[in-house]
């Protein structure tokens, strides 16, 4: 596995996508490579669960981290004669032709998890590359896998590349709420608003305080005793961003990156879960709170009406109003947000297994 930052995942959607895919290939008898770049993992990390964890170097700068750590984890991985080298992402797909050229012998397969040229942290020159990665991920992999129904369209229509549609996948959580681990955020249960995910501006964090905001000035009961708890690390001047934006609201909660029992009890005692992002191919963090039975709020982009069926549940991307319109409007009917939890929980045990994913992932790789 290349082109994921590292195992075991702190943060990241290809991240937990690669280390819940791993595990379970693990687990069915593969050996499995997951390679690891230093800042992310720390080098005294060998094994994890059973899969090995391999670092080699990069440079750790924001346009080259991810494309030297690719070519040199790739250098490495045509060394270990693998059966399958599998890149993540169009960014590192970038490098799939090397071991086409260098060991024909060696399966290529590629997972195109978004369409990261749309993310405001990238310029020109990057959304350029990454453009071109998105071509080489469609041309030079034995198989192409995508995350979702409309990367699957999408590279079927812009580069007339047949891939094969795998989503995302999630465990279904037990009913476990951990209360006490809100406690050091002063949360209560079933009285807070959730978005997790990295801060980013691409993620929508932005739109979620205006919206926050929008309804305090319109309707100042409407929050009353709710808070607004936004989980995740990101950029410093976004983050600095947010901050400034939030202007000292004591009913904004910012916890940093959570994992563990920390974050399943964040998701499992919210009211509701919102994720205003403008881009995405399949969001975990979305997955993650329908398998709490969670009722989940999204903007109305390709990637979550895909797994949200209900319109309901939609707002207009970038649409300040709309949110706020939707939020006021949702939290008043808690029959409906309890039948969409319910409904959402369903929905992932059904179609979302990660057991399910990696035996139709280890058939890609049988057939190429």
């Amino acid at each position: 596995m290349i082109g994921q930052k590292g195992i075991p995942a702190t943060s990241g959607g290809v991240e937990r996508h690669v280390e819940e895919l791993a595990k379970e290939l693990t687990k069915i008898g593969h050996e499995v490579l997951v390679y690891a770049r230093a800042w992310y993992t720390p080098k005294s990390v060998k094994n994890y669960q059973g899969i090995r964890v391999i670092h080699t170097a990069g440079i750790n700068s924001k346009h080259l981290d991810a494309i030297t750590h690719t070519f040199t984890a790739t250098v490495n991985a045509i060394r270990q004669k693998p059966d399958v080298i599998h890149f993540h992402g169009v960014g590192p797909s970038l490098i799939s032709w090397l071991p086409r050229l260098i060991s024909p012998r060696i399966k290529v397969v590629a997972t195109f998890h978004s369409m990261d040229r749309y993310q405001y942290k990238w310029g020109k020159i990057a959304k350029c590359f990454l453009s071109l990665g998105e071509k080489f991920i469609c041309l030079f992999p034995h198989a192409t896998i995508t995350v979702s129904r409309g990367l699957y369209h999408y590279c079927l229509n812009q580069y007339h590349k047949l891939t094969t549609y795998i989503p995302n996948g999630v465990p279904v959580w037990d009913n476990e709420k951990h209360t006490d681990k809100l406690m050091p955020f002063h949360l209560t249960p079933q009285k807070y608003l959730l978005t997790v995910s990295r801060l980013i501006k691409g993620k929508g964090a932005h739109y979620l305080i205006s919206a926050w905001k929008t309804i305090k000035a319109q309707n100042p009961t409407a929050l009353e005793g709710l808070k607004l708890v936004i989980v995740g690390d990101g950029s410093e001047n976004y983050l600095n961003e947010l901050y400034a934006q939030a202007n000292g609201d004591r009913d904004i909660v910012f916890t940093g990156n959570r994992q563990g029992d920390e974050l399943k009890a964040l998701f499992a005692n919210t009211t509701l879960f919102i994720h205003p992002s403008e881009n995405e191919g399949l969001p975990l963090s979305v997955l993650e709170a329908m398998s709490f039975a969670k009722p989940v709020l999204v903007s109305d982009i390709p990637g979550h009406q895909e797994i949200i069926h209900d319109s309901h549940f939609w707002f207009p991307t970038a649409d300040v109003q709309s949110l706020a319109n939707k939020i006021t409007e949702l939290i008043n009917q808690p029959e409906l947000l309890k039948s969409a939890g319910n409904a959402n929980r369903e929905i992932v045990a059904q179609h979302y297994s990660w057991k399910d994913i990696a035996e139709k992932t280890e058939k890609v790789y049988s057939r190429c």
